[in-house]
Parts: C-alpha cells; structure tokens; sequence
C-alpha cells in the first residue's frame, strides 16, 4: 500500500512537471486515496495538489490542500514545511484579490525562512510580498483616472513597498547566484517604476529583463519585456523606438501562436503610428487588430479598432470610411453598454455627418451598407481589406519584413512586463468556490483563546447578571438552558480543534501516533499573527456590501491598462490628429518632428 501511494504520488509529480496539471491531479488524488502513514509523504503531496489546482484555477480546492499542508505542516513541527504552505496560501488569497490576507500569509513565510536560515525560501517570501503589494496598488488604480506617476499617496505608498520588496528580492537571489530569479526581479522593478511613472527606471530594469530572457531562451519574458519597453519610450515620447520594441512583440506573439497577444501588438503598432501620424500604417496595424478580434468574438475589441480605424480615415481626409467605422463602434458600444464609447461615437458620428452633408434618414442600417448622397458606399471595400490582411497575415508584412538583427538598436535591449492602464478595468472575478481559509485557520489554531469569548458555566452570576430576580437562576428552564448551551458550546470547541484524523489520506500508526499527539504545542503561532489575521478579517465585511457596476466587459485583444488613453491627455496635443475634427492643411504638418527623429536608447541611465 505505501509503495502503490509513493508511486502514484511519483507519477502524478511527473505529470505536473510536463504540464499536465489535470492528470497530475487524477493521480495525485488516487495517492491520497491510497493513504501513507509517512506524515512528509503526505504533506508533500497536499502542497502539490494544491499547486495543481492552482495552475487549474481551481482556488478553493488550492485553499484546502493548502491548508492540510499547513494543518500537517504545524502538527509535526515542521517549520519550513509550514512556512511554504503560508507562501502558498498567500498567493492563491491573492489571485482572489484578498490581498491583507495575503499579505500575513507571505509575511508569515518570512518571518519562519529568517527564523530558519533558509535563504531560497526568503527570497521567495520576498519575492510574494513584493508581488502583493504590487497587486494590491493596481487594484487601487482601477477607476482612478490620473496622469502617469500622478498617483494618490496610498497607491503611491503601496507601490513603494512592493518596491522595497522586490529590492531585497534582487539583492539576495543575486547572492544566491539566481539569474531566473534576478529576471523577475529586474522585471517587475520596471513595472512597479512604470506605474510611478519613473520611466527611464523603468527602462533601465526591463532592460536587465530582456538580457536575462534571451539568455535561457523564453520567449514568453522575452516578448513581454519588448512590450514593455515600448509602453515606458511611448511616455517619453520615442515613438519611433516604440514601434521597434512592438513589432518584435508582435514577431514572437506570432512564433508562440498567442493570438490575444499578437492583436494587442496591432493594435500598439496602430496607435503609435497615429502618434507618428503615419496614418496608412496605422490603419493596417489597426485593421489586423480587428480582424483577431473578430475571430476571438471579442466585442470590446472591435469597437476598439472600429474607433481607431474611424480616427485614421479621418486624418487622412477620408470622411466618408471615418463615418463606416464609426457607425460600427457607435453600434458596438450600445450593444456591450459602453456609455462613454457610445456618447464619443456619437458625436463623432454627428460631426461626420455634419461634413459629408448627409442626415440620418441618407443613412442606411451599419451592417449592410450606407449611401451618402446618393453616391452608394458599401463594405465591399472593408471586406476586400479582411481578405487581403487574411492572406497577408500568414506572410510577413511590409512593417515586419526587415530582419530585427538587422536593427542596431538590439545591441542594447530593454525589458519589460505586460503593463498597461485600462479605461474600463476588469473587476478581479472571485472564484465561485472561494472557501473562509482564514476563519478556518483561526477556528483550527486559537481554540484555547475563543474561550475567553465565552460564558463560564460554574459563574452563572458573570454571565447572567441582567437577572435581577436571582431565583431564576435555579429554575428548571433556566437548567435545561444551561445544558443546551453547554452542549452547542461542546460542539462549536470541537469544531475549533484540529483533528489529523480527518486529514484525507492519513493512515495513523503506532509509528507517527506520537508525532500527531503533543508535539505542535510549542509551535503554537504567536498572539501577534493571530491580532494580524483578526485585523485583516475586518475588510471581509466589505464582501457583504453590494458590489460596484462593472466598468464593462472585458477586452482580451486590447492591452489590459490601455496606456493610450491616458496619452490622450499627456500627448493632448499631438492626439487631436486622431479625433474626429476635419482638420485644415495647416493643422496637419509636423509639430514635434524633433520628437520623432530622436534614436532609440536615448533614454538609457
């Protein structure tokens, strides 16, 4: 029996560890079926069924064998063991978005690896906080508009922490001679500087990513670092080096066949050439943006480029192709109830038509065809442009057909993370399944402290003192009282107990009866993490309050913090090409060709 769990353990890990996460599952719960008496045995296989369930975003199955893990993990004094399963935990709290939760979990995972001197395991402990805090600060930006670095100070507070964290991070896995770990250090120290608006910092760290990455060959690190750099030179106005930096994106979105990804480099591309006001590139860029977006059903996405196309068709002169797409992000926007897209499409709408001359009754319905003036303009030329970009994306285009080894500004790379800044930010989805981890956590750990909370039954009088009539005490209802909280006080202790032997696959022997019985006592966690954790159980009330509207559906095939809107009031100027206005010749020369001519890398520190 314990060979056959030891092996089906074995197998399960083995499938993990190529990927497959859902027959590791099958095998891992077949283990624990099995049982072992070996008590490491068994938390080594509740924490990688809970890592399974994870990566399966299943996270109220993640909560509880994180959870046995760190029962098991503390009931045979295993410190290390149970300072990785509060790391774990943590991290699964924080994908739910219960972030002060989290954060004791991580802070816990530190405290044990200091305490043991087990430097890889702070480094990560490290590593998680800093990634709480960061989660945590762009959960407060969602919502609040404002320029980039102009943050308010309790964002700016959290950023700065995850900061501090990720500094030590760095600094210690550098120790510790860990270049993978160095990569997401250096990375996310770009994406905590980009959104405090340091951008040259932000350079300099994605930079050291983008090293890193091509060092061990990832292409997916590889590709976010360039996105990165793009999305920081963009605020420092090099959009020519911008443009360099997404269309390598958009090369290896297309090696890693990552659709989503690839429609987001478009659609970067499209905006950036709007910048450079090199408006037919744009509109390539924008229309192979929308064609992924059709393809992936995204809605959001197409109102999206429908609205760039319609910018584009209009600083070129175009009206008449400006009111098509309009009219279709106009439609898309009442469709998904995007109120603000709709009042910008309809104006927009309105100004077109004010200049081709027409009326709405010229106008026929947006998914066939219009007429304008009598003069009939149908979607035959849109439908010619989806066949050609269907045949053209299988080929290399005109914007990626020079070699990036070619290009000098290679020598001297940038990193970068996939940051971005959404007008219409996703609400965190919680996981239907979430489970109470930490009431549960409490109720298990602080049994002996919930009695002070509790009447004691030989001091009748301290509990009952609003009995003025001293007689009722010794009345028979107020006996059978007495014995019915006494018997529902019994329960709920019982209930507050750790009970091993309701662990899922352990077998008690005589061998680890001893272990299981008297030896977590002095493991007992301090009153300080318990204040902690009742601390942060007080933001939970917030989950019984009606939620806020959602900002709007989700736009896979558009950057989730879509910088470009924010460009619209930091580059107000240079982005009133892209409004609909029907601007003068004069209106359309080139303001800040110095901008534009400027190298790629000027930025570098």
């Amino acid at each position: 029996m314990e060979a056959s769990c030891l092996e089906l353990a074995l197998e399960g890990e083995r499938l993990c560890k190529a990927g497959d996460f859902k027959g590791g599952t099958a095998f891992f719960e077949a283990a624990v079926q099995v049982g072992t008496e070996d008590l490491k045995t068994l938390s080594a296989i509740y924490s990688q069924l809970g890592n399974a369930y994870f990566y399966l975003k299943e996270y109220g199955k993640a909560l509880e064998y994180h959870r046995h893990d760190l029962t098991l993990a503390r009931t045979i004094g295993d410190r290390i063991g149970e300072g990785k399963a509060s790391g774990n935990l943590g991290n699964t709290l924080k994908v739910l978005g219960r972030y002060d939760e989290a954060v004791v979990c991580c802070q816990r995972h530190l405290d044990i690896s200091q305490e043991q001197g087990d430097k890889v395991g702070e480094a990560r402990a490290l590593y998680n906080m800093g990634n709480m805090f960061h989660a945590k600060g762009k959960q407060q930006l969602w919502g609040i508009s404002q320029d980039p670095g102009e943050l308010p100070p309790d964002v700016r507070d959290t950023l700065q922490r995850a900061t501090s964290f990720y500094e030590m991070n760095l600094s210690l896995v550098k120790e510790l001679g860990d270049r993978a770990a160095q990569g997401r250090a250096f990375g996310n120290l770009g994406n905590t500087h980009y959104l405090l608006g340091n951008f040259v910092e932000a350079i300099k760290f994605h930079r050291e990513r983008l090293s890193i990455a091509k060092e061990f060959g990832d292409k997916a690190a590889e590709r976010r670092a360039y996105s990165n750099l793009g999305n920081a030179l963009i605020f420092l106005g090099q959009f020519n080096a911008a443009t360099e930096y997404y269309r390598n994106t958009l090369q290896l979105s297309r090696q890693l066949k990552d659709q989503v990804m690839e429609a987001q480099a478009c659609y970067s591309l499209g905006n950036t050439y709007t910048l450079l006001q090199e408006y037919e590139r744009a509109i390539d860029y924008h229309l192979k943006h929308l064609l992924i977006a059709q393809e992936l059903n995204d809605r959001v996405g197409e109102g999206r480029a429908c609205w760039s196309l319609g910018n584009a068709y209009v600083s070129l002169g175009n009206h008449r192709q400006a009111l098509h797409y309009t009219r279709k992000h106009l439609d898309i926007s009442r469709e998904i109830g995007d109120r603000n897209g709709e009042l910008t499409a309809r104006m927009n709408v309105e100004e077109l038509m004010e200049a081709l001359g027409v009326k709405e009754g010229d106008l026929s319905p947006v998914e066939s065809e219009f007429e304008v003036q009598g003069n009939r303009l149908s979607d035959d030329s849109y439908l010619r442009s989806r066949n050609q970009l269907s045949q053209s994306s299988r080929s290399k285009s005109y914007a990626d057909s020079q070699s990036s080894d070619e290009r000098q500004w290679l020598d001297s790379p940038v990193d970068t993370d996939d940051i971005t800044v959404d007008v219409t930010p996703p609400k965190l989805a919680r996981d239907a399944s979430d489970e109470d981890c930490f009431f549960d956590l409490l109720s298990k750990f602080q049994s002996s402290r919930m009695d002070d909370q509790r009447c004691q039954l030989d001091e009748p009088l301290s509990c009952l003192c609003c009995f003025s009539d001293a007689s009722l005490l010794t009345s028979p209802q107020t006996e059978e009282l007495f014995d019915l909280i006494a018997s529902s006080q019994s329960r709920r202790l019982d209930d507050q107990r750790v009970s091993v032997s309701n662990l899922p696959g352990l077998r008690i022997t005589h061998n680890n009866l001893g272990h299981l019985c008297g030896e977590s006592d002095p493991q007992e966690p301090s009153d300080d993490f318990f204040n902690m954790l009742i601390k942060c159980q007080s933001s939970r009330i917030d989950d019984q309050r009606c939620s806020p509207p959602e900002g709007g559906p989700r736009a896979p095939t558009v950057p989730d913090e879509d910088f470009f809107s924010l460009i619209q009031r930091v580059q107000a100027k240079r982005m009133d090409e892209q409004r609909v206005q029907l601007p003068s010749d004069e209106q359309e020369t080139d303001e800040d060709e110095d901008e534009d001519e400027r190298e790629p890398g000027v930025t570098d520190s």
